[in-house]
């Protein structure tokens, strides 16, 4: 063991030289000020969980001996007992270590829980979001935080170098054209190229790495969720993976509520009950957004779920037809979903907290769908400031 977490140090100075991007996320103060001991951050593939916990290590300004970054996907990890890795380490002097790809490691979830009870260890680590790391017992135990995609706002920053703050939805709903001009007022680019921008290429940071290689490397990300973190993880097989990537291909090219799972399970010629296991496993991995219908919280009512994409980016990856409204409803549910709840309802396109209702639209949508409703918005593409329940749907892009 003591080979090992030599040569463990050895990679993690090879990383700690590797180039960085020098942008920091919303949940970089977060994670570094965090007093728990043991920490963890899951999400999508390509969201900048990596990036992060380097950041994180590097401003801890550590010799090797204290702190190292580990990744589970190395070989040198193959089959090791992760916690006589961590007992060795701390024996040994450490005090931080970060782990990434953590769901490699079988039983990964008993190794962290005796560190936890046993070491005097502080721990970062990060997991696919299709793994069990979001189970209630264990995020109990340890403070887990959720890395979502690039917001609109996280892009405008980085690509263009402008500061600019986030807001509640709460703000939005009551300050929106305030709200928007003030961030009019400090951009140099119209606000609509930027919304479409960000929807054709800036979900994902590592756009700015080659920007001309961004289809192929998200098309890669995508293969990469469904063989290694869904098949491995779920034990799906490579063929019936094929049929994930139908099943995907086929909510690209489909209006939200055009199939029900009986057309799905007919088209992608699964059954309905490997069906809803598929898209659960999808909808842990980031790749799609499963929303039910608001009736179903009482259980009162049959009805079909909406399924997303997760993302407006993917849709560049997986098809060539895109429907404009699909685009923007998937904009508003994938930015709105990282800390709001959705539901969809019969009046309206979303159902936000079990509060707000949302008609989605154009520039010339009006009211007629959701006049009779309280607490109704709408959220309209092409404009670049609202007025009254009339909000520009780009402001939802700045949430966090």
């Amino acid at each position: 063991m003591e080979d090992i977490l030599e040569r463990a140090r050895q990679l993690s100075v090879l990383k700690l030289n590797q180039k960085v991007p020098s942008y920091k996320r919303f949940l970089y103060k977060i994670l570094k000020n965090s007093k728990s001991k043991i920490i963890g951050i899951y999400g999508a593939r390509g969201v900048g969980k990596t990036t992060l916990m380097i950041q994180i290590l590097r401003e801890l300004n550590l010799n090797v001996r204290e702190a190292i970054y580990i990744s589970c996907d190395h070989p040198l990890f193959t089959d090791i007992n992760l916690f006589e890795f961590l007992d060795m380490f701390s024996k040994k002097g450490g005090k931080y270590i970060f782990i990434d790809e953590i769901h490699k490691i079988k039983n990964f979830q008993k190794h962290i829980k005796s560190a936890y009870d046993f070491l005097d260890l502080k721990i970062y680590f990060s997991g696919s979001s299709a793994i069990s790391i979001t189970d209630p017992d264990f995020s109990r135990r340890f403070s887990m935080y959720k890395l979502p995609i690039l917001s609109l706002r996280e892009y405008i920053e980085i690509a263009y170098n402008t500061r600019l703050k986030s807001h509640s939805l709460e703000e939005i709903l009551k300050n929106h054209e305030t709200i928007a001009q003030n961030i009019l007022t400090s951009l140099n680019q119209k606000i609509l190229k930027l919304y479409d921008e960000y929807v054709n290429f800036g979900v994902y940071p590592f756009y700015f790495e080659d920007p001309d290689k961004y289809t192929d490397r998200l098309t890669d990300t995508i293969n990469a969720s469904l063989y290694y973190d869904i098949g491995e993880i779920y034990n799906v097989s490579p063929e019936k993976i094929h049929s994930l990537k139908k099943l995907l291909s086929t909510i690209c090219v489909s209006k939200p509520l055009e199939l029900s799972v009986e057309k799905l399970a007919n088209i992608s010629g699964i059954t309905k009950s490997t069906l809803y296991k598929y898209i659960d496993y999808l909808s842990k991995a980031q790749l799609i957004i499963h929303i039910s219908h608001e009736a179903k919280r009482f259980k009162a009512l049959r009805k079909p779920d909406k399924l997303y994409l997760a993302n407006p980016n993917l849709f560049n990856a997986l098809c060539l037809e895109k429907d404009k409204g699909t685009i923007r409803e998937t904009f508003f549910a994938s930015l709105l979903s990282y800390s709001h709840r959705l539901n969809y309802v019969d009046k309206g396109d979303f159902l936000v907290d079990e509060k707000y209702v949302f008609e989605i639209g154009g520039k010339n949508k009006d009211f007629s769908q959701i006049k009779s409703l309280t607490n109704s918005y709408l959220a309209v593409d092409d404009i670049e400031i609202g007025f009254e329940q009339k909000i520009p749907l780009w402001l939802f892009g700045f949430l966090y």
